[in-house]
Order: structure tokens, then C-alpha cells, then sequence
């Protein structure tokens, strides 16, 4: 059976019908599954400890070689089935390799959940002969039911993201599709299968078939907790911002205390730089850093602490807007100022001696293509000063994370707690910049209800309320 694929897995998770899955396409000429091969408990089979000549141990040590053994025992098409729970060196080599058919199992996730609770209470993981079923009743806890459904979901999105960085495809099929025979050797001819069968597997058997009403016991109480999910995600804020990295070469580390701080642009960077030089005044601070020299200067100072800083967004967004496009000066943006002014007509003042209703007008109006900047809707870049905090904070986390998110309207008692907690004296907090007093002059609930319509997220995440 020569084709486009070398061997198959099957992607789905408990009592989603993999069985039955995995025994009709058994069926097939030259088609053989070896069932749960890269389960972290056994090999294959529930209590088995060997496969194809290899342990437990040596697979553990060395996945892929089982892999290779698999397609060496004679079989034209060898698979497996893999779980979320399964090793996870092979899920992602299995994800990455083109030579490998996903087929991706799916089943709704509260039949799945209460089948495998009853599964668990009876001990009845299989069924051949309705005269062995055993029947149960079970308890649904939501607490229970949601960290199943996560780790659920995010299997699923590991999947989705393997396949689409990779341009594959999967076969999907669902629960209620593998009772189909027209369906199953469909897959049969995805796999490269010639033959087609002409019944399927009658071995096992559904072993719960009644509606969930009748298998659950709290089952109004069931009814109530699910319906507080939502369904199609009707408030999620969307995020079209172009994901960040960590911007390590920003990093700025005190000169003789194992603090570093991981700025968020906007936010009081000039004061977070002045309080780590007071620890210190005749040391110079540590900047300039790369992955590898970050990861140096870690090791070489024990017990480190990484804070970054996030600020009010309406606060922060105003400072963003005064120091870059209203007076830019040094570390100014003149050439977006330019294209703001030009294209996107904005009423930026020439005049730096400018009132109040003026400069709020330019506020609103920067917010404004703040909308669709952060949307990609225009051409000018999402610059790090007015990007989402929680999207630069996910950034950094593509290295290492802040051991502390400090609050601009905390920072003096922050800052104390920070420097005790790597044993040296806190210096007496720097003075800050006058963007607090001067957004405070054109501050209005109009000015609130802008920022928060662009930066849904940042409020939400991060807890924030109306500045004041």
C-alpha cells in the first residue's frame, strides 16, 4: 500500500469511540493500530509492558525507536492512538511529520466526560455482550468538568496550530460518524486503502446509550452550570495585534542587586530606570542584554527577581501620545506624527503653548487610530509604546516570565517589598513625570470610554477600573 503517508495516528482522547475506531480500521488489508502504544502507564493495552521486543523503560527512554519498530513489523500501514496525557515527544513528532495521517477524533465533550465518569465508577471500559453491561449513575461537578474541558481544548488548539504551521491536513471524523460505513472507508481510501469493507467491526458495543438525563443524577444542576458557558464565545474581545517576543536587548539590571527590570514601553520606564540606579549610584546599569547573556547573568545571581511595571491604560496611552507624536522631541516619532496629521487627519497642534480643548482633541483623535492600528487596519507599525500591556507581557514570556507585575500607582510600597525580598535597602522612590497631572486637565468620562473601547483586554486582565 504505497501512498503519500508512511503510518497513521489516531488524535482523539477517552471515550470519544477510538475503539471501535481503531478496530474497524483494523479491518482493512494491511492497516494495523497498535493501540494506546505512547500511554505513560502501559504499552498498547492496559498492564501490558512490552510491544514489538520493547519495555516500558526503553520505550520511555527512547519513543521514536518504538515508532521505527512499528513501521518495521511488516504492516503496510501502522498507527497508533494518542491522547492529550500521551508522550508528549512524540505528539509533537507526529504533529511536525508529513509522512504521518492524522486523523482527528472528536466527540461532544459532556457525553465524553460523563461516560468516562461512569466508566471509572463501574470499571467498565469496554463493552462485547449487552448481558455484561454494567449500569451506573453519576454526579456531575462542574470543577471537575472544567479542567477536564481545558486540557481538552488546549490538546485541540495544539493540534489545530501543529497543522497549520506545518500546511497539513487531518481526516476529521466524529463520534456519531464512525457507525457510518460509507464514512470509515473513506477514511480507509484517506489512509490509501484500496479495499473497501463491507461491514463493520461487531464486536463492541455502545455501552451507555440513554440520554445524559438519565445517566446523570444532578442533572438540572447540570443544566444550570453549563449554560454559564459561552458557547460562542460571545465576550471574548478580539486581538488582531501581531504577537510579540520577549524584547531581551530592553532589559535593564541594577549594578549591585540581582534585580532586573523588564520594561512595558508607556509605562513610568525613566522612574523604574532611576529607582534601580539609586540602589546604586556610582554603578552603571546593566542593559544591552541577549538571550544568552540574560541567561548568564541569571545564573551568575541567585536568587533574582524579574518586575516589570503596568500602568492605568488611560494613563499610560496619554504618556505614549505626549512624549511620541504631541512633542516629538528626542525618542519622538516625528515621521508618524507626519503620516497621523497627513493621511489619517488628525488634529495635531503645531504649537507646543496649546489649551487644553486642543490637546484633548489630539487625544482623542490618536486613540482614535489607535482603534484600527491595533486592529491591522493601517500601515503604520503597532509600536511597543502603545501595544496591549498583556500582549507585551505574553512577549516575555516566550523566554521567561516576571517574577513580579508591580502597579505604577503602587510603585513606592512595590519597590520596598522588591528590594526585601533580595535583601537590600529600598532608596527613597524618584520623583515622577507631570503626565498624571497634566492628563488630569483633559480627563473626562469620554476620554475613559475611548481608551477602554481599544483596550478591552488590558482592563480586563489586569483589573483596572476608571482612572482617577
Amino acid at each position: 500500500m504505497a501512498g503519500r503517508f508512511d503510518y497513521f495516528v489516531i488524535l482523539a482522547e477517552m471515550r470519544t469511540g477510538s475503539n471501535f475506531l481503531e478496530a474497524n480500521l483494523n479491518g482493512f488489508e494491511g492497516v494495523h493500530s497498535y493501540g494506546e502504544a505512547f500511554n505513560p502507564h502501559f504499552i498498547g493495552k492496559k498492564n501490558d509492558t512490552q510491544l514489538l521486543g520493547m519495555t516500558l523503560p526503553q520505550r520511555e527512554a527512547d519513543p521514536l525507536a518504538l515508532l521505527e519498530a512499528m513501521q518495521g513489523d511488516g504492516h503496510a500501514m501502522p498507527g497508533f492512538r494518542l491522547f492529550h496525557d500521551h508522550d508528549p515527544r512524540v505528539i509533537a513528532h507526529v504533529l511536525s511529520d508529513r509522512r504521518c495521517a492524522k486523523i482527528i477524533l472528536t466527540r461532544n465533550p459532556v457525553e465524553s466526560f460523563v461516560s468516562l465518569q461512569i466508566a471509572a465508577q463501574t470499571g467498565q471500559w469496554k463493552l462485547s455482550d449487552m448481558k455484561h453491561r454494567r449500569d451506573a449513575q453519576v454526579r456531575f461537578d462542574p470543577a471537575v468538568f472544567e479542567t477536564f474541558l481545558a486540557d481538552l481544548q488546549e490538546f485541540q488548539v495544539q493540534v489545530m496550530h501543529g497543522l497549520q504551521a506545518s500546511g497539513q491536513t487531518a481526516f476529521y471524523i466524529g463520534y456519531d460518524d464512525i457507525n457510518d460505513l460509507d464514512v470509515i472507508n473513506g477514511l480507509g481510501r484517506y489512509l490509501g486503502c484500496k479495499q473497501k469493507l463491507e461491514k463493520l467491526d461487531g464486536d463492541l458495543k455502545k455501552q451507555n446509550p440513554e440520554p445524559l438525563s438519565d445517566k446523570v443524577e444532578n442533572f438540572d444542576e447540570m443544566q444550570e452550570a453549563l449554560a454559564g458557558y459561552d458557547r460562542f464565545d460571545l465576550t471574548r474581545t478580539p486581538n488582531f495585534e501581531p504577537r510579540r517576543g520577549p524584547a531581551v536587548p530592553g532589559y535593564v539590571a541594577a549594578a549591585n542587586a540581582p534585580l532586573i527590570y523588564m520594561p512595558v514601553r508607556g509605562g513610568p520606564v525613566t522612574l523604574a530606570e532611576a529607582w534601580l540606579q539609586a540602589l546604586a549610584p556610582e554603578g552603571a546599569l546593566q542593559r544591552g542584554f541577549t538571550q544568552k547573556t540574560l541567561r548568564q547573568w541569571k545564573r551568575q545571581n541567585t536568587g533574582h527577581r524579574g518586575f516589570t511595571i503596568v500602568s492605568h491604560p488611560v494613563l499610560r496611552i496619554y504618556r505614549s501620545f505626549a512624549n511620541h507624536i504631541l512633542n516629538p522631541g528626542e525618542g519622538g516619532f516625528a515621521a508618524i506624527r507626519e503620516v497621523l496629521a497627513r493621511r489619517y487627519k488628525l488634529p495635531i497642534p503645531t504649537d507646543p503653548e496649546i489649551s487644553d480643548a486642543d490637546r484633548r482633541a489630539a487625544f482623542l483623535g490618536f486613540v482614535g487610530f489607535l482603534k484600527g492600528n491595533l486592529a491591522g487596519q493601517t500601515s503604520i507599525r503597532v509600536d511597543q509604546a502603545w501595544a496591549s500591556q498583556d500582549a507585551l507581557v505574553q512577549g516575555m514570556a516566550q523566554f521567561t516570565l516576571p517574577d513580579l507585575i508591580l502597579r505604577e500607582e503602587r510603585l513606592p510600597g512595590d519597590w520596598a517589598v522588591l528590594a526585601g525580598q533580595v535583601g537590600v535597602a529600598a532608596p527613597e522612590a524618584p520623583a515622577g513625570d507631570d503626565m498624571a497631572e497634566a492628563l488630569r486637565s483633559i480627563y473626562d468620562s469620554q476620554v475613559e470610554a475611548a481608551v477602554r473601547d481599544v483596550y478591552q483586554r488590558d482592563y480586563m486582565v489586569f483589573g483596572y477600573g476608571a482612572w482617577a
